[in-house]
């Protein structure tokens, strides 16, 4: 039995020290995920105006998503350019949504808009009558008064944007604030351009 007992220590030491070291902040830090996995994390710095960008693009992305969505419709007839426009922009916006959703969440934030004030007052915001309106059109009327809403729709979220990059602090949301300038303004000369022609 006395020779037995170096051998039960020696088995028995290393699984106690393995276990000890559960404890080491070390061990547990590599198991949370990071915050460039989800987004803007906890721990990510933001303030009044990064929380304000995000709830107010939000339904201004989904609005735009709506008219992209119209414009796929097969009953409007829209121009092969408006619904290769429209397809770019549905699958832009919809992932951003659920990015700014995200940060909202993760920062303790309502995403509703009602905490960011009437949607009908957001820069660029076509009114429920104009949606109708849009819906009711056809053909190159549709192309027509699709561009134009888009347009002003676009130069709305830039202003926005604009005004993240002044004031925000989540260097996420001003970093997306920048995508969307940059995206927006390129689609705009390309909306432009195909009211010209």
């Amino acid at each position: 039995m006395r020779r037995l007992l170096p051998a039960i220590a020696a088995l028995i030491i290393p699984i106690a020290i393995a276990a000890c070291g559960d404890d080491d902040p070390a061990s547990t830090a590599t198991s949370a995920p990071s915050a460039a996995a989800n987004g803007a994390g906890p721990t990510d710095e933001f303030n009044e105006s990064d929380v304000l960008f995000a709830q107010q693009m939000i339904p201004h992305h989904q609005q735009a998503v709506e008219m992209a969505e119209i414009a796929l419709g097969s009953d409007v007839g829209a121009s092969a350019d408006v619904v290769d426009l429209a397809t770019r922009i549905e699958r832009a916006q919809a992932p951003e949504i659920d990015l700014m959703t995200s940060w909202l969440r993760d920062w303790g934030q309502p995403a509703n808009a009602d905490a960011a004030g009437e949607m009908s007052s957001m820069d660029g915001m076509m009114t429920d009558e104009e949606v109708d309106e849009l819906r009711d059109a056809r053909r190159d009327e549709f192309d027509r008064m699709w561009l134009e809403m888009m347009i002003a729709h676009h130069e709305g979220a830039i202003v926005m944007a604009e005004t993240e990059q002044d004031g925000g602090s989540s260097d996420d949301a001003i970093s997306l604030a920048g995508d969307i300038i940059a995206a927006q303004r390129g689609e705009i000369d390309e909306m432009k351009q195909l009211l010209a022609d």
